[in-house]
């Protein structure tokens, strides 16, 4: 295939003043892939919860605030139009999800002071200072991101799509479909097994209802707005529970529905510390908690996870940042069958500030993915 016509500059999404929402659509410069990268040119981006707290320099554990003129984005999807010197395992015309150099090294990644995976073991990468290269090659937080029209990635760790996926589908199961599929993996269940998920409406909590009921067979118990009920419940939950209700009353519930036990797995996919404090309660004997979600604002402990209830119950407290590379390329193909069916909602670019606000006010359902015309 012909090499395709490249423009000097290409539109993206900038965050004019970090800290706050607000977000211009302008012209950048179009980057040239260094040897061993590749050009991508992006048709669709997911909008991640995770950008709007970065923009807003809302996680206080954050080494640093995100620059201004930063392009935000991590969930992207194009056709390679341009080879870097050297590059031979890619071809003009394949449709690829890019990632950073630094962090691709590694396998797939999102945030500081997590585990990066490769594609099986995990290595544990902290990033000490701002010109730290896992700091600067951060999609969407000191590395150019995927809100905008062109982005480089490393030929070797594009990871592909299937032919059957439409990229907007794409798009946003690369981040949170393979943050839910790992926290599946996470939660020590067996089939027939009941898991709570705290957050069941959003675009991880939909998600996650649908790879655990259709792809590991266990029985869902929901928790959301009532506004989100009906996705919840056509994701295969078997059960809704308003998250509105108290603590005591959750707690309650669940027990009820769950033959006076509690479940067995809590997933929470909400960024609510209360989810956390309520979704301890929520177990069994033996229970995990799986933790996605990320609050911001200062850091504070869960409350009930003290070492003697704890060890009382035998509960078991894990988290989950993204994933590794075998898990997007599993949870790609689950979406290809058709195992789950995302909820999508295709915008424009110039919606994005619209979309973070609309996030943060929690009237969305589903995944918002931007258009990148």
């Amino acid at each position: 295939m012909a090499a395709p016509e490249i423009p000097r500059k290409h539109k993206a999404c900038v965050y004019t003043n970090p800290g706050q929402n607000a977000i211009a659509v302008e012209d950048v410069e179009t980057p040239k892939p260094g040897p061993g990268d590749v050009l991508i040119k992006l048709t669709h981006s997911g909008v991640c919860h995770s950008d709007y707290a970065v923009m807003t320099n809302g996680w206080k554990t954050l080494p640093y605030p995100t620059p201004a003129k930063q392009v935000g984005g991590h969930e992207g999807v194009g056709e390679v139009v341009a080879l870097g010197e050297g590059v031979t395992s890619r071809k003009i015309g394949d449709r690829e999800f890019p990632q950073t150099e630094q962090l691709a090294k590694i396998g797939k990644a999102w945030s500081v002071g997590t585990l990066f995976a490769s594609l099986y073991p995990r290595e544990l990468v902290f990033a000490n200072t701002i010109a730290d290269p896992v700091v600067e090659s951060i999609s969407g937080y000191y590395h150019p991101g995927t809100y905008q029209q062109y982005a480089v990635g490393p030929a070797d760790y594009v990871t592909p799509i299937p032919d059957s996926l439409s990229s907007e589908v794409a798009a946003p199961m690369l981040c949170a479909g393979v943050t839910t599929y790992s926290a599946l993996r996470r939660s020590n269940l067996r089939a027939g097994q009941w898991l709570v998920i705290s957050g069941a409406g959003g675009g991880l909590g939909h998600i996650a209802v649908q790879l655990a009921t259709k792809g590991f067979a266990f029985r869902v118990i929901g928790i959301d707005l009532a506004s989100k009920k009906d996705l919840i419940m056509e994701s295969g939950a078997e059960h809704f529970l308003d998250a509105t209700l108290d603590s005591a009353e959750l707690v309650k519930q669940t027990k009820a529905l769950t033959g006076g036990l509690g479940a067995q797995s809590c997933i929470v996919c909400n960024n609510r510390e209360d989810a956390y404090d309520t979704g301890l309660q929520l177990l069994k004997f033996g229970g995990t908690l799986v933790c996605v979600g990320m609050p911001e604002g200062q850091a504070n402990p869960i409350k009930g996870a003290a070492p003697v209830p704890m060890i009382g119950k035998l509960l078991t407290i894990t988290s989950v940042a993204v994933g590794n590379r075998r898990d997007a390329i599993e949870v790609l193909e689950m979406a290809a069958r058709g195992v789950v069916n995302v909820k999508v909602e295709v915008r424009k670019m110039e919606d994005l500030e619209k979309t973070f606000t609309e996030m943060e006010e929690r009237k969305l359902l589903g995944r918002v993915v931007l258009e990148l015309k």
